[in-house]
């Protein structure tokens, strides 16, 4: 028997570092492997993995045990709805032999041409259709727009993607932005030389949530049987987009490159958020049935799908240029496309929505599972999965939205919001004369967020023939705007050349060329 023998303090403490480099060896080995497991394979061009992907798709497995085998009854039609047997004879003696013969509608999806027709006929006819929607879609957009990007070989947003340069839409031939500009409403009204009519959604009817390609290469749980993305990816924000937080301006972007999703939040933001923002972050990334992505056969995604997340639109706290229709405008041709939105700086925001106006966070995380995830159908959310929000979850998911902050401004003054001279360029000093003076922009957003909390009705109907306008909309902050494009509540205006170009029109301010230039240096700089 070996005597035990007492280990010297130097031995012991150079056991423990020996311990302590293979822990730290070992943790960074896994934190490695987490990170790989998490991000896309370049060789392969597989997404990365998807733990809601993961959960809603079972795997196959092989048929062996005897209760797996499909039977004469399973396959027979004795389930099939028009083969049941009346309660009672006497039915037939009743109308409709006492037979539902019109649309049920728990079980005949939005959109069925007739009672009873199969799901599977209205997405096979939706898939045959696809090609025809977005080949007259993208024909529309030709003839409105340059489509071929122009890009800023200096100008870059939060992460380096070079900025769109306008005005990208096409003018009436002969016609210039100078002439264009020195018309009143009435004469372009009349002769139809308005550039910046209403941008569709290219599938109104039913209308819905559409992704961008890049986002879908990335979550393929994101992709429609029947409608696609349309605008061309230079015109759109940035993905990932940055993310700065409010609670920890020092550390900049703190995206690190990735998009935020339930696969990697905890990883990315255990360090930098309170327990009470974690979990609501965790709650705005994690899915919930909508209307065109849910685990009934009523949907538009191929395989029955657990809905999706806050941020799939709203991706990193930010947007990706995601759209879908206004939920609160009746009938559906009636209703508005609308981008989405960043909420980025939204703590400063008095009003929430493009035009129901919600006054806190709060109702709008609340209602949202009601309005934009189901068009403002709370029938229709009840059929494919209504999110009842308890007021705590809702509480930490408004807490997590306000931590979500501007990209920083470093020439702006940071007590008046307004350029500091020793910092700015002439061009951006120009164009901030002309914001706060001859184009009036300052009437509604103002310093230091660039924004006043009210709604405006621009009354656009004044320079179109067949369109009635679109009513009040809430001014957006302008802070950021260059990491947003494209423009306006629908995304008509690709660029922030256009948007100057739009509303030097409506507004009739008359700019010069140098006057619109220096502007747009100015909104960069915001």
């Amino acid at each position: 028997m070996m005597k035990p023998t007492r280990s010297s303090p130097r031995r012991l403490m150079m056991t423990a570092v020996i311990v302590s480099l293979v822990s730290w060896g070992l943790s960074f080995h896994a934190t490695d492997l987490v990170t790989a497991a998490e991000t896309q394979d370049p060789k392969t061009s597989r997404p990365p993995h998807d733990a809601v992907v993961e959960a809603q798709e079972p795997r196959t497995v092989p048929i062996e045990r005897p209760e797996q085998k499909k039977t004469d009854h399973d396959r027979s039609a004795i389930f099939d709805a028009q083969k049941a047997r009346p309660s009672s004879p006497t039915f037939l003696d009743q109308p409709r032999d006492g037979k539902t013969l019109g649309f049920d509608f728990y079980r005949d999806p939005l959109g069925a041409e007739k009672p009873m027709q199969e799901p599977e006929e209205i997405m096979k006819k939706d898939i045959a259709a696809k090609p025809k929607v977005m080949e007259t879609h993208r024909k529309l957009l030709e003839r409105r727009y340059h489509l071929k990007p122009k890009l800023d070989s200096e100008a870059k947003m939060s992460r380096g993607k070079p900025l769109p340069v306008g005005p990208t839409a096409r003018l009436s031939e002969g016609m210039t932005w100078e002439r264009l500009a020195g018309l009143n409403p009435e004469e372009i009204k009349k002769q139809g030389l308005f550039p910046y009519p209403s941008l569709p959604h290219p599938l109104q009817s039913p209308g819905g949530m559409v992704f961008p390609q890049m986002q879908i290469d990335m979550f393929p749980r994101l992709e429609r049987v029947d409608v696609d993305f349309d605008l061309p990816e230079a015109f759109l924000p940035e993905f990932p987009p940055a993310i700065f937080l409010s609670n920890r301006p020092e550390l900049g972007d703190v995206s690190r490159g990735e998009v935020v999703s339930i696969n990697n939040y905890y990883r990315l933001f255990k360090d930098l958020l309170t327990p009470v923002q974690l979990d609501g972050l965790r709650l705005l990334l994690t899915p919930f049935p909508q209307e065109e992505f849910n685990p009934t056969d009523d949907r538009k995604s191929l395989r029955p799908s657990l809905g999706v997340t806050c941020l799939d639109c709203h991706v990193n706290g930010h947007t990706t240029g995601q759209f879908h229709l206004n939920p609160d405008m009746r009938p559906e041709e009636r209703r508005l496309r609308l981008d989405t939105t960043s909420i980025r700086g939204v703590f400063n925001q008095q009003i929430h929505s493009s035009k129901r106006s919600l006054r806190s966070i709060e109702d709008f995380t609340e209602f949202e599972q009601r309005t934009a995830y189901f068009n403002g159908d709370q029938i229709h959310a009840i059929k494919k999965g209504m999110n009842i929000l308890d007021r705590i979850q809702v509480s930490h998911m408004a807490q997590m939205q306000n931590m979500f902050d501007f990209p920083p401004a470093p020439k702006l003054d940071p007590m008046t919001g307004r350029l500091d001279p020793k910092k700015a360029t002439e061009a951006e000093m120009r164009g901030e004369k002309v914001f706060f003076g001859k184009g009036q922009c300052a009437g509604c957003h103002t310093p230091p967020f660039y924004l006043d909390d009210k709604m405006h009705d621009l009354r656009l109907e004044r320079f179109l023939k067949d369109e009635p306008g679109d009513g009040p909309i809430k001014t957006f902050t302008l802070r950021g705007i260059k990491d947003s494009p494209p423009y306006l509540h629908d995304g008509r205006l690709l660029t922030l050349e256009d948007t100057v170009e739009f509303f030097n029109i409506v507004g009739e301010l008359k700019l010069t060329k140098e006057e619109k230039t220096s502007l747009v240096a100015f909104l960069r700089a915001l």
